[in-house]
This record gives C-alpha cells, sequence and structure tokens, in this order.
C-alpha cells in the first residue's frame, strides 16, 4: 500500500480543519536544501513553517507506520553508508536538473485553474484582522464553480434573505444592538427552528445531510453554498454559514474545532462561553465534545481542540479549504504549497496545513524517484536514494512531519464512530442540559425586557442597529 495521507476537504474540518499548536519541539530532522523550493517542516515552533473544510478531512496519518519497517531499513542503510560510498551529484547542472524534476509540473492550464489564482489572490489581499467571512468563503465555492455568474446570484440573495429574516426577529423581541447572547440565541433559532411569520413559515429548520458528508463522491457537499441551496449540510457547512450571518447582524461567535468536527461557540452576557451544536441544533457542554473519544491530552495541551479562533486563525484555514478543493479538482503542484505556504504565515502551527504539505511533500518524493527510475515501495530499490543527498532530506522531511503530527495529538475519526457521536447529542442529558441553557438565556432576555419598558416609560430611546447589505466582493 502507498504510504500517502489523502484527505476529503473540510474537515467535516471539518474545516473548514484548524487550530494554532503552540511551542512544539523540533523534530530532529535535516532541512531541504535551500535550493529547493519547497515549503519546509524544520521547526516546529518558529517561523518556518508558514502556515480549514473541508478543514480538510484528513486521512489516516498511522498509514505510515505500515511501511515503518521498510523505511527503517533504508534509512540504516543509508546511515551506514561512507561518505565516500556515496554518490554526488556531479555538477550545477545535474543539480539544478534533479531540482527542478522534484517540483510537481503546473496544473495552471486546466480548465478553471485560473480562477483558483484569482482566488488566491483576493484572499491574499484581505486584512487577516478586519475581513469578512462572507467575502472569504464566497472566494473559495466561487472558484470551484469557475466564477459562475448564477452562483453569484445565488449566493447573494440568500445572505440577504436570511439577514432580514433574523433582523426582523431582533427587532420584533426589542434585543438591543449590544445584547451578543440574545442575538446569537435568535441566530440559532433560525438553524434549529422553523420561522414562521403570520402562520407562514418563511424558512425551515436546518438539517443534518448524512449521505457523502464528507464529500468523498461530490465535493460540493462541504460547501456553505450547498447548504444554501438545499438547506442541508454538516459540521463544516453549518458552522461557516453561522458565522457569516453573525457577521451580517453584528453578533459575536467563534469556530471551534474537534477531531473531525467545528461547532460554534459565543459568549452570554454574564461572559460565560456557550457551545452550540448546528448539527442537532442543541447547546453542548465540553463534556459532550470530550466524550468522543477521540480528543488526547496532547491535542489539549497544545490546543489542537476545543480554541476558540481568532479570525486570522480562522483565515489560515480559508487558505486550506482553497487549496483543498484545488487538490480534489486538479491535483497537486507547486500551487498548492503556495497557498499552504500563505496559511502558515497567518497560523504557523495550521495542522491541517501541515496534513496537506505532508501529502504534498510526498508527491514531490514519489515524482523524484520516478523520474530517477527508483520504486519508492521496493526496499531494494529505495536504498538507491543514498545516492541523492536532497531526496534522502526530503525523505527525512516527510517522516519528521509523520512525527510531528503524532505528538501533535491530531486524532481521525472514523465515520462509523462519528455518526454514532453525533446521535449521542439526543441522550436525556443532553437534552437537560439544552434546555436549561435556552431556560437561563430567556430568563435573562425577560428581565431585560423588562428594563426597557422602564427605559421607554422614562422616554429613553434604545439604540437602532445599522443595516448591513452584502454585496459580491470585486474579484481580482
Amino acid at each position: 500500500m502507498k504510504k500517502k495521507l489523502f484527505f476529503s476537504l473540510l474537515l467535516c474540518f471539518c474545516s473548514i480543519g484548524f487550530s494554532q499548536i503552540p511551542n512544539f519541539p523540533t523534530p530532529q530532522t535535516s532541512a531541504p536544501s535551500a535550493a529547493v523550493n519547497i515549503p519546509h517542516f524544520v521547526n516546529m515552533s518558529g517561523s518556518s513553517i508558514k502556515n480549514a473544510a473541508h478543514i480538510p478531512s484528513p486521512g489516516n496519518v498511522l498509514l505510515k507506520k505500515q511501511n515503518q519497517t521498510l523505511i527503517q531499513e533504508t534509512q540504516k542503510s543509508i546511515n551506514a553508508m561512507s561518505k565516500e560510498q556515496q554518490k554526488p551529484l556531479s555538477s550545477d547542472n545535474e543539480e539544478k536538473e534533479f531540482l527542478q524534476n522534484f517540483r510537481l509540473p503546473s496544473l495552471a492550464n486546466k480548465e478553471g485553474a485560473p480562477a483558483y489564482h484569482s482566488a488566491f489572490k483576493s484572499l491574499s489581499k484581505l486584512n487577516p484582522e478586519d475581513y469578512s467571512i462572507a467575502d472569504a468563503t464566497f472566494f473559495v465555492e466561487n472558484a470551484f464553480y469557475d466564477n459562475d455568474k448564477k452562483f453569484q446570484s445565488m449566493y447573494q440573495d440568500y445572505i440577504r434573505k436570511a439577514s432580514d429574516i433574523i433582523r426582523n426577529k431582533i427587532r420584533q423581541q426589542n434585543i438591543d444592538d449590544d445584547d451578543n447572547a440574545s442575538k446569537n440565541l435568535t441566530l440559532f433559532q433560525y438553524f434549529s427552528t422553523d420561522t414562521r411569520q403570520n402562520g407562514k413559515v418563511l424558512h425551515k429548520a436546518v438539517k443534518y445531510d448524512f449521505d457523502d458528508y464528507w464529500g468523498t463522491k461530490d465535493y460540493s457537499k462541504m460547501f456553505v453554498s450547498k447548504l444554501m441551496r438545499t438547506n442541508t449540510g454538516q459540521c463544516h457547512s453549518m458552522p461557516l454559514l453561522y458565522l457569516i450571518l453573525a457577521e451580517q447582524i453584528g453578533a459575536r461567535a467563534s469556530l471551534v474545532m474537534s477531531p473531525n468536527h467545528s461547532y460554534i461557540r459565543f459568549n452570554d452576557n454574564d461572559g460565560e462561553p456557550l457551545n452550540i451544536e448546528l448539527t442537532n441544533g442543541m447547546f453542548t457542554a465540553n463534556s459532550f465534545v470530550l466524550n468522543n473519544g477521540y480528543i488526547k491530552s496532547e491535542a489539549l495541551q497544545n490546543k489542537l481542540y476545543m480554541q476558540s479562533l481568532s479570525k486570522r486563525q480562522l483565515l489560515s484555514q480559508t487558505f486550506v479549504d482553497l487549496a483543498s478543493g484545488y487538490i480534489h479538482k486538479f491535483g497537486y503542484d507547486e500551487f498548492v504549497g503556495e497557498i499552504l505556504n500563505k496559511a502558515q504565515e497567518l497560523n504557523p502551527h495550521n495542522i491541517n496545513a501541515v496534513l496537506w504539505e505532508s501529502n504534498l511533500n510526498q508527491q514531490r518524493f514519489e515524482k523524484s524517484c520516478d523520474h530517477l527510475g527508483i520504486n519508492p515501495h521496493n526496499k531494494e530499490e529505495l536504498q538507491k536514494i543514498s545516492n541523492y543527498k536532497d531526496l534522502v532530506l526530503q525523505l527525512d522531511n516527510i517522516n519528521g512531519q509523520f512525527d510531528f503530527i503524532d505528538r501533535s495529538g491530531f486524532a481521525q475519526m472514523p465515520a462509523e464512530q462519528y455518526e454514532k457521536w453525533l446521535g449521542s447529542i439526543q441522550k436525556a442529558e443532553n437534552k437537560q442540559l439544552n434546555d436549561e441553557i435556552l431556560e437561563k438565556i430567556k430568563a435573562v432576555e425577560a428581565q431585560k425586557r423588562k428594563q426597557q419598558e422602564i427605559q421607554k416609560k422614562q422616554r429613553i430611546t434604545p439604540k437602532k442597529e445599522a443595516p448591513k447589505v452584502y454585496l459580491i466582493p470585486v474579484l481580482t
């Protein structure tokens, strides 16, 4: 079996993949030659990694262990050889030719590829601390549809209509513009219950789509735009749409990652964090996430999971989503490395960028071996790479990435376990917790309404929310 980590995009990434991993130890690997223009994986705790949907939905990292014996034997053979026995490249021209062959051929001439290059430029121009999540998501998904005008119109119309429905609810309930908890509750109800007006259903509750939710057969299953069209989605598209609409109504919320999953977190009016599980339409506690059985202590220590993402970290994952879509549609080339470098610049320890970069480096390694007539899956032939120092360094680099991923606490939850875990939220104790949180928020809302009535009697005019109108951004 080939030692590759093939991922399905957005982590049911999720995925939009995605948290920071601070202060990791440096893997004991050799740095690739400076002449090789590739994203390298040398210092895992510093800026040398130039960093979500599916956050990709990563493959099994432990696949590397299937080749562990092969790699160990090969490495022993390489280490045992003296410098005199190793055959260096004989000239600068040969080295340049080798390094050129190490790079993957460009796929820019593929139909639809220019749209991804345009999206990359547009994303790169965004201010990482102050940008529109709607814009960033649009750039990624619009590229997949090759800048289709109909897609643009549908995307814009949905945001406008949904925002109007939610704002009307906010006005009807006399919610203050600074009442973040009540705004989020109204938005949550847009997802979890039918929205009615004068007995007419304006919007039905969003449903989880269990059919191909990792986008294995149909990659667009991960997309927010697919959720907009069908009113069904999964754990990458639902939280992203929530954040897009929160942005439109001026509510504050964050994306949070767990294995194969992402969810929403916001603070109530007392500053206490509340978790929203949109896949089931319920409030949850941290214990629900921990009970999935796939969160290692290393992942918590390194803040890989259960951390609220900053806007910069979320934008980093958006670049990963862009790379993932490009890979699924066209394959690997050096443009993928350029996108992942940008992701790691924004978040030097984006684990999803590391996962995709590991795949990219394996593709490069196999291409180089093929060019030299070496079968990398044959133990005897693989020993021949000892004649090529840059290839040896790349193999060391790949193994260093595997080791880092293992140490990070990253875990992949099998599909059957993931579905079982999602279903467990309907247990009595989780429903009781959801009801308790809702009652608490409603009680706070009732108290605020009383205060508002007093203010009205005293002729105090409450603040009015300034309406927003979402416009499709100009493509670069």
